[in-house]
C-alpha cells in the first residue's frame, strides 16, 4: 500500500495530458494595494443619436494635450486584427491600487493653445469618446435598455466632453470618476470584474492654490481666443461584486432588443420555407411530369416535340461568355464562403473572446490566408467544366486578381486615413506583414489547390452541346440579367437586413458585435435562400428557352449586394451625419468593399447550387 501511494504521484508526473489555453482568458489575482495598470486606447466617435465621423485619433495626439506618464507612453503588443481595427494601446499616468480609494487625484496641469482648443471643441461636437482598458476590460458606463429594462455596461467608452447643453460652448471633461468592481476570491486575493468611468467637466483651478478643486460647480470651456490652463484629475472607488471572474463579460455582452433578432430569424425561416416549398413543388409537379413524358417517348420515332427547358438541352452546357472571369469569381467567392463559415464556427465555440482584442479580424485573416487552396481548386474545376482551356492565365488571375483589387481599395482608403492623421491608418509594417502572408502562404496554397482541381478534372455533362447555337426568342423583362439579379436579390437581403443593421453599427459605430449565434443562423438562412432563388430564376430562364444561364446564376446569387449597398445609403442618411469629406469617402469606400465581397459570396453560392441543379435536371432525361 505504501508503495502504491508512492508510485501514483510519480506516474501522474509522467502521464501525458491534453489541455488548451484561450488567449486573453487567464485571470489575474491582485492583493491589497497592488498596482493595477491602466491603458489608454484611441479616441473614437461614439454612436449615440448619429455618428458624425469615422476618423479615430491617437490618445497622445499632441493636439489633445493629455497627461503623459513619466518617460513617455509605452506601446503595448497587439494582435494583427487589433491593429487593423485601429487599436493603439499605450500606457497611462493613472495610478490605481487594489482596494485603495482616492478622491481628487491630480493627474497633471495641461496647457492648450487656442489653435488646439478649436480642434478639441470640434471633436467634442462630433461626440468623440475616450477608451480606457483596465485588466483587459474596456471602460464603460452603466446604462438601462429602454425596451427590455436590462442593466448593462456600454463599452463604447466615455465622452470627451459635452456639446448638447450649448453646442457653441462645448465643455471639456477633465475629471474622471473611476469605479472598479472587484470579486473577492478569499480574504487576500481579488479580481477585477467591472470598470465604469463617469467623466465630468470641472473648472477646478483656484487662484493661489497648487491643486484642483474637483467639486467646483463651474464647467470647463476651452477658449478659442486665448490659451487655456487647467487640471486633469480623477477619483477611484472600489465596489465589491458577487459576479465571478468567469462571468464578468456578461454585463458587457448585451444584445439590444433580442426580440428583433428572433423576429428577423423567424421571418427569414418563413421566407426560406416558402422558397424551398416552391422549388420542391416545381421539381415534383412540373419537372417530374416533363421527365416522365420525355422518357416515355420512343426515341426511334422521327417526331419528338420538345418545348421549354427540354428544348435547349443541346445548348445549356455551351461555353459561356468570359468563362475565365466567371471561374475566377466563383473560386474567390467560394474562398470567402469557407472563410466566413470557419470563422463563425470559431465564434460559436467561444474562441473569439472579446477579452482577446482583434481576435475576430485575426481569425478572418488567418482563414483567408490558409484557405487559398479553396479558391484555386474551385476555380480550376469550374473553368474546366465550362470549357475553358487557358489554364495558365486562369491560375494567375485566380491567385492575384481579387486580392490586388481589394488591397488597392484598402490602400487608397488608408491614404485618406494618413492624410487625416487618423490612428486607424494601417502602419507600413502591418501592410508588409499582410502582403507576405498573401504572397508566401496564400498564393502557393492557391496554386496547389488549382493543380489538385486540374487533377480531378471537369465535371461530366449529361448532354452534349450542339455545334450550332439555336436562336433565342424574346424574353420577359424580368428575366433580363440585371432585372433578374435585382429582383432575385430581394429575398436573400430580406432574410438578413435586420442583422445587417447591427453589423453596420459594429463596423462604423465602434460597437462590439457578439451575437454570433444569430449571425451564424442568419448566414445559413441567407445561403439557403440564395441557392433556392438562383435555381428558381434559372429554371424560369430555361423555360423561356434562354440557355445562357451561367452568368445569370452568378448575378442572381450576388444580387443581394445591390440591396446591401442601397441599405447602406439609407443607413448613411438616417444614422450618420458625416461632416468631413474624408469620413464620407471612407464610409462609401468601405461600403463598396463590403458589397463587393457580398457579391462574390452570394454569386458563388448561387452558381454552384444552380450548376449542380442543372446537371441533375438534364441528367434525368433521355436525349438521343
Amino acid at each position: 500500500m505504501r508503495l502504491f501511494s508512492t508510485l501514483v504521484p510519480l506516474i501522474a508526473l509522467f502521464t501525458p495530458t491534453l489541455a488548451f489555453y484561450l488567449p486573453g482568458t487567464a485571470p489575474r489575482d491582485y492583493v491589497e494595494y497592488e498596482s493595477i495598470d491602466v491603458f489608454v486606447n484611441t479616441l473614437t466617435p461614439m454612436l449615440n443619436s448619429k455618428l458624425r465621423s469615422l476618423i479615430s485619433h491617437d490618445y497622445y495626439d499632441e493636439r489633445f494635450h493629455f497627461c503623459q506618464p513619466e518617460g513617455g507612453p509605452v506601446k503595448q503588443p497587439e494582435s494583427l486584427g487589433s491593429i487593423l481595427f485601429g487599436d493603439r494601446i499605450l500606457t497611462s499616468p493613472y495610478e490605481l491600487r487594489m482596494l485603495e480609494n482616492s478622491t481628487c487625484q491630480t493627474l497633471c496641469r495641461s496647457h492648450v493653445p487656442q489653435e488646439d482648443a478649436r480642434f478639441i471643441n470640434d471633436r467634442i461636437r462630433e461626440e468623440y469618446g475616450l477608451n480606457f482598458i483596465i485588466d483587459g476590460l474596456p471602460s464603460s458606463e452603466m446604462k438601462k435598455d429602454s425596451k427590455t429594462g436590462e442593466i448593462f455596461l456600454d463599452a463604447q467608452g466615455f465622452n470627451l466632453g459635452d456639446a448638447e447643453t450649448d453646442p457653441n460652448r462645448p465643455a471639456l471633461n477633465n475629471h474622471y470618476d473611476i469605479f472598479i468592481q472587484y470579486h473577492a476570491r478569499d480574504s487576500r486575493h481579488f479580481r477585477v470584474v467591472g470598470v465604469l468611468v463617469y467623466p465630468r467637466s470641472v473648472d477646478s483651478m483656484i487662484a493661489g492654490e497648487p491643486g484642483p478643486d474637483c467639486f467646483a460647480n463651474r464647467q470647463l470651456h476651452l477658449s478659442e481666443a486665448t490659451d487655456n490652463e487647467f487640471f486633469y484629475s480623477y477619483s477611484v472607488s472600489f465596489i465589491p461584486s458577487d459576479v465571478p471572474w468567469g462571468l464578468r463579460w456578461d454585463m458587457y455582452l448585451h444584445v439590444f432588443d433580442p426580440k428583433i433578432h428572433w423576429f428577423s430569424l423567424i421571418n427569414s425561416l418563413v421566407i426560406v420555407g416558402f422558397l424551398v416549398f416552391m422549388v420542391a413543388m416545381i421539381l415534383y409537379r412540373t419537372i417530374s411530369k416533363d421527365i416522365s413524358r420525355y422518357n416515355a417517348v420512343d426515341l426511334s420515332e422521327e417526331v419528338q416535340e420538345d418545348y421549354g427547358w427540354k428544348l435547349v438541352h443541346g445548348e445549356v452546357f455551351r461555353v459561356p461568355e468570359r468563362p475565365m472571369l466567371l471561374s475566377v469569381c466563383v473560386g474567390n467567392g467560394a474562398h470567402l464562403v469557407i472563410m466566413c463559415v470557419v470563422t463563425l464556427i470559431f465564434a460559436l465555440f467561444g474562441f473569439l473572446s472579446p477579452s482577446n482584442r482583434g481576435s475576430l479580424a485575426t481569425v478572418l485573416l488567418i482563414c483567408w490566408t490558409f484557405f487559398g487552396c479553396v479558391s484555386g481548386y474551385t476555380s480550376a474545376r469550374t473553368y474546366a467544366s465550362i470549357g475553358g482551356d487557358q489554364w495558365k492565365s486562369n491560375l494567375v488571375l485566380t491567385a492575384v486578381l481579387f486580392p490586388v483589387v481589394i488591397f488597392t481599395l484598402i490602400g487608397l482608403l488608408n491614404l485618406f486615413l494618413i492624410g487625416a492623421s487618423a490612428s486607424g491608418a494601417v502602419p507600413f509594417g502591418t501592410i508588409l506583414a499582410i502582403l507576405l502572408l498573401w504572397f508566401l502562404i496564400s498564393v502557393p496554397l492557391s496554386i496547389a489547390g488549382y493543380f489538385l482541381g486540374m487533377r480531378h478534372g471537369a465535371f461530366t455533362h449529361p448532354v452534349r452541346a450542339n455545334p450550332i447555337p439555336r436562336q433565342i426568342p424574346p424574353k420577359p423583362w424580368y428575366l433580363q440579367p440585371i432585372q433578374s439579379a435585382i429582383i432575385g436579390g430581394i429575398l436573400p437581403f430580406g432574410a438578413a437586413f435586420v442583422e445587417l443593421y447591427f453589423v453596420l453599427s459594429s463596423l462604423f459605430g465602434n460597437r462590439a458585435y457578439y451575437a454570433f449565434g444569430f449571425l451564424f443562423l442568419t448566414f445559413s438562412v441567407v445561403a439557403l435562400t440564395t441557392a433556392t432563388v438562383s435555381i428558381l430564376f434559372v429554371y424560369f430562364t430555361l423555360c423561356a428557352e434562354e440557355y445562357r444561364w451561367h452568368w445569370r446564376a452568378f448575378l442572381i446569387g450576388g444580387g443581394s449586394s445591390f440591396w446591401v449597398f442601397a441599405y447602406g445609403l439609407w443607413y448613411w442618411a438616417s444614422r450618420l451625419s458625416l461632416d468631413s469629406f474624408t469620413s464620407v469617402v471612407l464610409y462609401f469606400g468601405y461600403l463598396f468593399l463590403f458589397s463587393l465581397l457580398d457579391f462574390l459570396v452570394g454569386g458563388s453560392i448561387g452558381f454552384i447550387a444552380t450548376y449542380f441543379a442543372v446537371r441533375r435536371l438534364y441528367g434525368s432525361i433521355r436525349v438521343d
